[in-house]
């Protein structure tokens, strides 16, 4: 395992001017397509349950099949991590992370010109479920792409620091879809915002994708890429991809799978059901919830780097491990805040929530980049994190949602919380310690297993 790696040969440094541009190439398509894969969730909250689907009598109802259209994206997001982690070791980051932000970006522009359930009847959830399934299975294979783009050119000694900002972006593009449907709910009525008024957000996709795509056109592949791709085309018995991955690294495979699932669940029951249980439960005002979820993705991207920093000076698992102690504290002082319906508190109790989250967060590339060589790396990342969305990001909200309906309570929603850090905790307690090592150094302990093999 890569973890056993005690020699820590060091790769040539990228200046740091490279590095910089490199960032600002990941960050800005990682923007680009979580802007429109959270923009999805927010609207599955407000909008969706009534617009693309039949009248119950429940509200609960219409958000739940919202939900469970909104879970397609997550079980298409490991198909894509499989194809494009593929893609991506086999002919580099660059192309794949050009493709993934395309296909997300015109999925979601779809999205905003269908018509509702009163207009067309089935077909309305029917198309919304084929366009979110290939929003997913684009961004399945971008957060791979991405965060290795970073972290394959970082120095030894900060990779935790650089690779965080692409982790920072996502609440950037979090913040922007809260945003836009923010100022939308603002300057028309309700009925108007149901209406028409929540397709803007999803129609300025077009504009934003072209930026990104435009900025990604101007980064380079990582100079271990290209070493381990020109090795693996001279060396016909060196194999690259999903297959290779599975047969080799399945522990790797397992822990970051683990790491993973609290960090999922955390995050989108914090985002989308503290969404769903102010306006189900008390009636909320739409615009107050997205201005605290505003509020709270701001602090959400400061923190991140910050704490990336720290990985790379306590370690990677110190960090990780204090996010998941934290996290399965949260509902039990969050809901009773929530319940006060004091905006302030409600601001405080989300804004922790993705705080403890971030120590999570923040470390997550650097752990997972670490757990697998070059050759592979791209689809034991994409592999490791993408399945574990299906588990836990996807199913998470529809469970709380469920669970709020039966019980009337959030307390099972509590205790849910609390096995998924348990089951994270173990992950990280069985990881090594990777900080500071060298990528080279993984690679070439990964050649000689190959080589005794």
């Amino acid at each position: 395992m890569t973890s056993s790696v005690s020699a820590a040969p060091t790769a040539p440094s990228v200046p740091t001017s490279k590095l910089k541009r490199v960032v600002a190439a990941s960050m800005a398509g990682t923007v680009v397509e979580w802007y429109e894969f959270f923009l999805y969730a927010t609207a599955a909250s407000l909008v969706f349950g009534t617009y693309f689907f039949p009248a119950t009598g429940s509200p609960l109802d219409g958000i739940i099949a919202a939900f469970v259209t909104y879970a397609i994206g997550f079980i298409a997001r490991p198909l894509g991590g499989i194809v494009f982690g593929q893609i991506g070791d086999r002919f580099g980051r660059k192309p794949t992370l050009q493709a993934t932000i395309i296909i997300v970006g015109a999925a979601t522009f779809l999205m905003g010109c269908l018509p509702g359930f009163q207009s067309i009847g089935y077909w309305a959830p029917a198309l919304l479920v084929a366009l979110r399934f290939l929003q997913g299975f684009a961004v399945g294979g971008e957060w791979g792409g991405a965060v290795l783009l970073v972290a394959e050119q970082s120095p030894d000694r900060s990779r935790s620091f650089w690779s965080s900002w692409p982790q920072a972006a996502v609440p950037v593009g979090n913040l922007l879809a809260t945003l836009v449907l923010l100022v939308s709910s603002w300057v028309m009525s309700s009925a108007a915002f149901l209406e028409w008024g929540w397709r803007i957000a999803f129609w300025l996709s077009a504009v934003i994708v072209l930026v990104g795509f435009y900025i990604r056109r101007h980064v380079e592949e990582a100079p271990i890429f290209l070493e381990a791709k020109a090795q693996v085309e001279a060396e016909k018995a060196t194999s690259y991809g999903v297959v290779e991955v599975l047969r080799r690294y399945p522990k790797g495979i397992l822990q970051a799978m683990g790491i993973r699932f609290a960090e999922n669940i955390v995050y989108y029951i914090v985002v989308s059901f503290t969404i769903v249980y102010l306006k189900t439960v008390h009636e909320y005002d739409t615009s107050q919830l997205l201005l605290a979820l505003l509020i709270a993705h701001v602090v959400h991207f400061a923190i991140i780097p910050q704490l990336g920093r720290l990985a790379d000076r306590w370690g990677r698992k110190p960090v990780y491990l204090t996010g998941a102690i934290l996290s399965a504290t949260w509902a039990f002082f969050a809901f009773p805040m929530f319940d006060t319906l004091n905006p302030v508190l409600i601001v405080l109790a989300v804004t922790i929530g993705l705080c403890f989250h971030a120590f999570m967060y923040a470390p997550q590339p650097a752990v997972m980049a670490e757990l697998f060589p070059t050759r592979m790396r791209y689809s034991g990342v994409s592999l490791g994190s993408q399945v574990t969305a299906i588990l836990a990001g996807s199913l998470a909200p529809i469970l709380a949602i469920q669970w709020l309906r039966d019980f009337g309570s959030w307390l099972p929603i509590a205790i849910y919380i609390v096995i998924a850090c348990v089951v994270t905790a173990v992950a990280v307690v069985s990881l090594r310690e990777t900080k500071g090592i060298s990528l080279q150094a993984i690679d070439d302990a990964d050649a000689a297993r190959t080589a005794a093999a």
